[in-house]
């Protein structure tokens, strides 16, 4: 029979008192640990965590500065700061925000565009944190909200400095206008340097002069209690106002070049050609930067953007234009440093001229010809043919080597971002193009035109090197820069580029007195200016109208749209200001752009304009059909 063991219970016990004692063991040696940890953490590691809870607490609050003020050359305020309201919401202080916004909209206008703007940053804030419903309220809006502030809960009118410009579009696109910093801005290399900031130059001296105009941030310590409102400021460090800008623009010389122009597509720029200062810098049609600051409508960006005549394009500084006749002069003297040329020589313009064996036919824009005529009468008159011919005997190596001294094809090196560099053809950059050079296409760059392409900028600065003995100076908007705290300005030292090159000591003095005639000779193509005979200064220029061919909607053959230009310098014996003119699709230069250069030499050198209305039919003037 099968004998059960009985059960041992002194074992049983022992094995679990011996399970006990390991577990209270365990148990001691985890309590030991923690407290170990406790007291490292409250001892040791005290000071650390009481930053960081502190830190918790407290909340460093940006206070922008003010941006510092631009003004032009005489002291006007070209763009300044000025106190507005912004109405805020804190969304967790309303009960019912559908009334809230019916409520507001009897006070203050609301669109559709304000409403969808202020639902997308209800997105991205906390319920806590104000909300922008309304950037800008005018002052009867103001006063209306603040009159209804205790019936409108969660609702707070906050005063802030906005970016204004008290001349609208005047010289828009030297200033340019500041706008909301965007994303690419906000995570790029210079993130940090604009923490705190919300707007950020986006053109113009705004931009190639944001840090001066910026400032220095400033600082305020706010407690803020466990659900993240503030409760105190327990520090703060006042922001620093950014530098001003004194432009050396003429605000109102400016103002008379862009009525002159009066809203047609095209540019005007005045430079002084003994420092390269910018006197003018017009590029028309203009528009008004002031809705740009706090983020223009979506339509009226649109009405600008789809205008015909692209009034957001800046002519002056990326317009790229064929010269016409105004490229003349620096054709010429090329070919005055050259031992084969003699200016006094004449050559008989039939009013046309041919290259060898050849039978294509490049006309004069006087049908019937000049007769003999030497290099002043070809640059006074104008003359195609006098130039087919020098084109074709210089060669375009040699005509483009010297448009590229005269800084053509090149940058000017102007303190306005996004400058163009222009075209200047050569035999390389048609190769690069997989097309050979043709001789036809130097013979017409003779003339202006092709695609030889030029900014009104370049010319300006090219003429005023003409001006100034062969030096070209880097032009300059901005005159100098000024401490708002001590008053000290900080002025801007002229640069001068290398002189250009001069083999023949009498050539450019010959160069100017053939210009010179273009105005003040009894044939000059831009006598018209001095119709009167009355000018106290003696001026030189040279006018231009360049050919462009272009197909026309519902017209099968082909139509010309002609752009007038005219550049011009005085006085001539010391020449204190150089300017180019172009007037797209204005017809002959000498009518359309030569009378507004008067205007503005006129102010400069006299201090006003009188300038005489000029009929595009009035033979004392310029010939009907002529084309220089």
């Amino acid at each position: 029979m099968y004998r059960i063991p009985l059960k041992n219970s002194g074992q049983e016990t022992r094995l679990f008192r011996s399970r006990v004692t390991v577990a209270v063991i365990l148990a001691g040696l985890l309590v030991l640990i923690l407290v170990g940890r406790l007291g490292y953490l409250e001892v040791v590691r005290h000071g650390h965590y009481a930053t960081l809870a502190r830190n918790n607490r407290i909340s460093p609050v940006p206070i922008p500065p003010a941006r510092g003020l631009i003004l032009d050359r005489n002291g006007i305020v070209l763009a300044e700061d000025i106190p507005v309201f912004t109405l805020q919401v804190m969304p967790d202080r309303v009960r019912d925000m559908k009334h809230l916004l019916a409520r507001l909209k009897t006070l203050i206008a609301l669109n559709k565009q304000d409403l969808r703007d202020f639902d997308r940053r209800l997105q991205q804030h906390r319920p806590f944190q104000d909300v922008t419903l309304r950037a800008h309220l005018s002052e009867a809006e103001a006063a209306h909200v603040a009159v209804n502030l205790m019936r409108l809960p969660g609702v707070t009118l906050r005063a802030r400095l906005r970016r204004y410009y008290p001349l609208g579009g005047l010289a828009v696109d030297a200033i340019g206008y500041v706008s909301h910093i965007n994303q690419a801005e906000e995570q790029g290399p210079d993130a940090t340097r604009y923490f705190g900031f919300h707007h950020m130059g986006q053109l113009g001296v705004e931009r190639s002069y944001q840090k001066d105009l910026m400032g220095r941030i400033g600082f305020k310590d706010v407690e803020m209690n466990a659900a993240g409102r503030a409760v105190k400021v327990l520090k703060r460090i006042a922001p620093r106002a950014g530098r001003n800008l004194y432009l050396n623009i003429d605000a109102q010389m400016q103002a008379i070049g862009e009525q002159m122009l009066d809203n047609r597509p095209g540019s005007i720029v005045a430079i002084d050609p003994r420092s390269g200062a910018v006197l003018t810098f017009v590029s028309s049609p203009i528009y008004d930067p002031n809705p740009f600051v706090d983020g223009i409508r979506e339509k009226a960006y649109r009405k600008l953007a789809s205008n015909p005549n692209a009034p957001l394009n800046n002519r002056a500084l990326n317009g790229l234009y064929p010269p016409g006749s105004t490229i003349k002069p620096f054709f010429a003297y090329a070919a005055l440093q050259t031992k084969w040329f003699n200016p006094d020589s004449t050559y008989t313009c039939p009013g046309y001229w041919h290259l060898p064996h050849n039978g294509h036919l490049f006309h004069c824009w006087k049908p019937m010809g000049m007769g003999p005529v030497d290099l002043e009468t070809a640059i006074e008159e104008s003359c195609d043919v006098y130039f087919y011919h020098l084109a074709f005997k210089q060669g375009i190596d040699r005509m483009t080597r010297y448009l590229t001294y005269f800084g053509f094809g090149h940058r000017t090196g102007i303190d306005l971002p996004g400058e163009s560099r222009g075209l200047v053809p050569t035999r390389a950059w048609r190769r690069a193009r997989h097309r050979p050079w043709y001789p036809g296409q130097t013979v017409i760059t003779g003339i202006g035109q092709g695609p030889l392409l030029v900014t009104p900028v370049q010319l300006a600065d090219a003429v005023a090197a003409i001006a100034n003995d062969g030096v070209r100076m880097r032009p300059e908007v901005v005159r100098g820069v000024e401490n708002p705290v001590t008053g000290a300005v900080r002025y801007v030292r002229p640069f001068a580029y290398p002189a250009v090159p001069r083999r023949r000591k009498k050539s450019l003095s010959v160069l100017i007195r053939d210009m010179t005639q273009v105005v003040m000779g009894p044939h000059g193509t831009a006598r018209g200016i001095d119709w009167d005979h009355v000018l106290p200064y003696t001026a030189a220029g040279k006018t231009g109208t360049a050919q462009l061919w272009n197909a026309i909607p519902g017209y099968n053959g082909k139509h010309i749209h002609s752009d007038a230009l005219f550049i011009a310098f005085a006085p001539v014996s010391h020449p204190r200001i150089a300017l180019a003119v172009i007037v797209e699709h204005a017809g002959f230069g000498a009518l359309a752009a030569a009378p507004i250069a008067r205007a503005l030499m006129n102010f400069y050198l006299l201090g006003h304009v009188h300038v005489r209305k000029v009929n595009q039919t009035n033979g004392r003037v310029l010939p009907v059909g002529t084309h220089p």
